[in-house]
C-alpha cells in the first residue's frame, strides 16, 4: 500500500516490524495486532532483512529498533530504507525522500541523544521509547504514516535544539573510536578492538580532531560530550 493511502477510512496502516529479540518481537506483534487500523505485514530480525522487506513489501511504516546485534544497525537500515539505498543519492537530514518510500519510526529502549540524532538525520520520522503506553505507540505509527514527526516527550526538549544548531558530524567508525577513547583505551587497544591497524586509527583520530576543532584526546572527549555525541 502506498503511504499516500495510509490512514484512509477503509485501509489500515501497514507496518513492517524490525526487532532482533524474538520474545520482544512476538510481544510487539501481539500488541500491534490489537490496534484498530494497523496491520503488520512483515517482520525482520536484523537490519539487512528489514531493508530487503521494506523494498519488497513497501509498508507505510517501518517500526525500527536501533540495536540489532550483528550486521548493520537500525540507523544504517533507516538510511537505506528512506533513501532506497540509491547509489549517488543525496544523504543527510535535508535529502528528499523518494516518493512512496516507507516512513521509519524508531522504537527503542535507549534515549541517548547521539543515537536519536543520528536516527533522525538518517531519515527517521520519529523516535519513541518502548516504555511508552500502547496508545502513544499507535498514535505515533498513524502520525508517521501521514508523514508527521513524533518524538518522545522525554527527549524532544533535549534533541530538537541540538538538531537545529550546528554540530560536528562523525561517521559510525569515528564514533566507535571516540567511544573507546573516552573509555581510556590506547591506540593499540582501539586498533585491536576494531580489527584494524594503529596507523589507520591514528589517521581517523586526526580527522576526528579536525571535525571537533581540538588537538588532543582529552579535548576531543570533552567536546564530544558537550555535543552529546557520547552516551
Amino acid at each position: 500500500m502506498s503511504p499516500s493511502a495510509a490512514g484512509s477510512a477503509h485501509t489500515p496502516v501497514s507496518v513492517l516490524l524490525c526487532e532482533d529479540h524474538a520474545v520482544l518481537r512476538a510481544g510487539l506483534l501481539a500488541l500491534l495486532g490489537s490496534a484498530h487500523g494497523i496491520e503488520v505485514i512483515g517482520e525482520a530480525g536484523d537490519g539487512e532483512e528489514a531493508v530487503a522487506l521494506a523494498a519488497a513489501l513497501r509498508p507505510d511504516v517501518v517500526l525500527m529498533d536501533l540495536e540489532l546485534g550483528s550486521g548493520i544497525d537500525g540507523v544504517e537500515a533507516t538510511r537505506r530504507i528512506t533513501r532506497a539505498d540509491t547509489p549517488g543519492a543525496p544523504d543527510g537530514p535535508d535529502a528528499p525522500d523518494a516518493p512512496g518510500l516507507p516512513h521509519v519510526l524508531v522504537l527503542t529502549t535507549y534515549d541517548t541523544d547521539a543515537d536519536i540524532a543520528r536516527a533522525i538525520e538518517a531519515g527517521a520520522a520519529g523516535h519513541l521509547l518502548k516504555a511508552e503506553p500502547p496508545e502513544e505507540l499507535f498514535a505515533a505509527i498513524r502520525a508517521a504514516a501521514e508523514g508527521r514527526s513524533t518524538l518522545a516527550a522525554s527527549v524532544a526538549h533535549r534533541v530538537l535544539p541540538q538538531m537545529r544548531s550546528p554540530r560536528p558530524t562523525l561517521t559510525d567508525r569515528e564514533l566507535k573510536i571516540l567511544g573507546r577513547l573516552a573509555r581510556g583505551l590506547s591506540i593499540r587497544e582501539i586498533a585491536r578492538a576494531l580489527s584494524t591497524s594503529e596507523v589507520t586509527v591514528k589517521a581517523q583520530l586526526e580527522r576526528i580532531y579536525d571535525k571537533l576543532g581540538v588537538a588532543s584526546r582529552t579535548a576531543a572527549v570533552s567536546v564530544a560530550r558537550e555535543h552529546r555525541l557520547l552516551p
